[in-house]
């Protein structure tokens, strides 16, 4: 049904794509995996007609075709579900499943024929909701699903789904695996990319696995495999090496930092319906890891520690003895920071300088050099900053718009060390940057450690989890069912328990 043959794609002299191959047949479910950068989201893109590939070919049903753009490959039966939505949350959910080919009789669109293709479809999907509501009152579970039963109102010959879980509750994400069963039956190819890999061993017949852009398994049928075949396959051999420890972070450095603080200590905290119990403590100097799937209940902890959510049972406690106060605003009086990789949402302000970024947290939001604002001492403030974290920029008056990724997370670090906080809540930090950034990030995060402040990590990056924590803790289906460290912090430990709850003795 659909055969992509030696694509190879660079951008800037990195190599994404090195020649790859997929083949999907007709009635199969196939699973498309790899590590994050391994060239999934790319062979997505250039099958879509997203991107053009630089060498390579793509065959449906035996004829070699070439997408110049996405609306091209759906005219041709190939529809793309991206993790990335693309719904106007102004418009209602109707004119969302027919963007931009309404049917029409003369200049009448023909609502009536819209709404009877669509409400069989939204029925299939398990999606409540009227037709002729708002996108914007719905949940993003409910967002997700309009862009699948948009999708599926293609009738895709070949349907494409790049994380489509990953916003989904329990119920939504099994309605979805019913459903592509249905697609399987009926003849459709689909691809399914997730990095949820009980969905994958529970749905798909066949795996593809990339590693830095080439195929290192094809097309093997599931009923060879496993989660520790599948790990193996993604990783290689470096998933099964441990990491020492930085200097920095070890337990002797985490007990010679100065201790008028306390551990951030969390006893018996509970949220009901998403994260069962949980004892932890992180000592002054420590780096612990939060490991899980989407939804598994790691995110649910650092929401308690940042007062975002209330525990309905036991308690969170600061480095001050305090608990956490209720309010992400109080929590960051009371000494916490929270460094989170969606930068442009919610770390910067782009159309600012450097320096009013740098100075937004400190000097503004908890006003700590007086009720007056000298533009002049936050600009001075914010060159030894720049300077210290190496802020590649032309000045301090520089919109921070105009810096490159693994500055503008620079800054966004630096406007927390300005704040002196007193625990460090650590959300993706790294995500989008370069590999230079990222080491240079992760310099400057065990720095913050070795001062004696207690650092909670989560990531989606697997090999930073490995080898920035001091121990990683994996919660699975809302429980902390293991703790990783030392010679068991492995990436393949990490990437197994989070998905399966239990790591396999090596």
């Amino acid at each position: 049904m659909l055969e992509a043959r030696g694509v190879r794609k660079t951008y800037g002299g990195v190599v994404a794509l090195a020649g790859a191959d997929l083949t999907v047949r007709a009635g199969a479910v196939h699973a498309l995996l790899g590590e994050n950068g391994a060239g999934k989201s790319t062979l997505v893109k250039a099958i879509a007609g997203a991107v053009t590939p630089d060498a390579g070919s793509l065959v449906l049903d035996g004829r070699e075709v070439r997408f110049g753009s996405t609306a091209e490959a759906v005219r041709h039966g190939v529809a793309v579900v991206s993790q990335e939505l693309n719904v106007f949350p102004d418009l209602d959910v109707l004119a969302n499943l027919y963007p931009m080919r309404e049917p029409t009789r003369g200049p009448f669109v023909r609502r009536q024929e819209m709404e009877a293709r669509a409400r069989p479809v939204l029925a299939e999907l398990g999606l409540d909701v009227g037709l002729r509501q708002q996108v914007e009152e719905l949940s993003l579970a409910e967002c997700q699903l309009i862009e699948i039963a948009k999708a599926l109102l293609t009738e895709p010959r070949v349907l494409i789904l790049d994380e489509p879980t990953s916003a989904l509750g329990q119920g939504s994400t099994e309605n979805l695996l019913r459903i592509l069963r249905v697609l399987r039956d009926r003849q459709v190819a689909v691809v399914f990319v997730s990095h949820i890999l009980e969905d994958v061993m529970a749905l798909c017949d066949e795996v593809t696995v990339l590693r830095d852009g080439a195929v290192v398994m094809s097309a093997r049928p599931m009923s060879e495999l496993t989660v520790g075949t599948i790990v193996d396959a993604m990783l290689g051999e470096r998933g099964r090496q441990a990491h020492a420890p930085p200097a920095a972070l070890t337990r002797d450095v985490a007990e010679s930092v100065d201790r008028k603080s306390g551990p951030l200590a969390l006893r018996g905290a509970a949220v009901a319906g998403r994260l069962e119990p949980l004892d932890l403590e992180v000592a002054p100097g420590e780096i612990v890891g939060l490991a899980g799937v989407a939804g598994a209940g790691h995110h649910v902890v650092m929401e308690l520690v940042a007062g975002l959510t209330r525990p309905s049972a036991g308690t969170v406690t600061l480095p001050s003895g305090r608990p956490v106060p209720h309010g992400l605003r109080r929590a960051i009086r009371a000494g916490v920071a929270l460094v989170s990789g969606d930068r442009r949402r919610l770390g910067l302000m782009l159309d600012k300088p450097i320096w009013e970024n740098i100075a937004q947290i400190r000097a503004v939001g908890l006003a700590a050099s007086g009720p007056l604002i000298r533009s002049g001492d936050m600009r001075a403030h914010a060159r030894e900053h720049v300077e210290r974290l190496r802020i590649r920029s032309r000045s301090v008056d520089m919109d921070v718009g105009g810096l490159s990724g693994g500055n503008q997370q620079k800054v966004v670090f630096a406007k927390w060390l300005d704040a002196a906080p007193s625990v460090f809540l650590l959300d993706d930090p790294t995500r989008g940057v370069d590999v230079g950034a990222k080491a240079e990030m992760h310099t400057l995060i065990r720095s913050t450690a070795s001062a004696g402040v207690p650092v909670l990590l989560c990531s989606t990056d697997i090999d930073e989890l490995a080898t920035l924590c001091d121990r990683v803790i994996i919660i699975h289906n809302g429980r902390a069912t293991t703790e990783l460290a030392g010679d068991a912090l492995t990436e393949h430990a990490v990437l197994e328990g989070m998905n399966t709850g239990t790591v396999a003795a090596s």
